[in-house]
C-alpha cells in the first residue's frame, strides 16, 4: 500500500511531466538547481550523476560556507529522463531541489 508521502511524491512527477511536455519541445536543454550540505561527497555524487552527459556544472557555497548550490545545464532528451534524474539525485543526503 502507498504511503500519503509516496502518493504525494508520485503526483508530484506526475504533474512535473505535464508541465515540462507542454513547455518544452524535446530534446531541450534543462537547468537543475539544488543545494546540499557542504559536504563533498554530496557535491561530487550530483557531479557524478551528470557524468557523460555534456552537463556545464556550477557550485556556489552560501556565505557560511554550510551549503553548496548546483546548477546544471544539461540536454535532455524527454521529460521522462529529467524526472528520472531528479530520482537518481533525491538519495542524496540533505539535497534540496529547486
Amino acid at each position: 500500500m502507498e504511503t500519503e508521502k509516496e502518493k504525494e511524491t508520485r503526483e508530484f512527477y506526475e504533474r512535473l511531466k505535464v508541465e515540462l511536455d507542454l513547455s518544452n519541445t524535446w530534446p531541450s536543454l534543462y537547468l537543475y538547481k539544488f543545494i546540499v550540505p557542504s559536504v563533498e561527497e554530496n557535491i561530487l555524487r550530483v557531479e557524478e550523476a551528470f557524468d557523460c552527459m555534456g552537463a556545464v556544472i556550477k557550485t556556489t557555497k552560501s556565505k557560511t560556507g554550510k551549503f553548496t548550490s548546483i546548477s546544471v545545464d544539461v540536454m535532455m532528451k524527454d521529460a521522462q529522463e529529467i524526472i528520472d534524474k531528479y530520482k537518481e539525485v533525491s538519495t542524496i543526503e540533505g539535497i534540496i531541489s529547486l
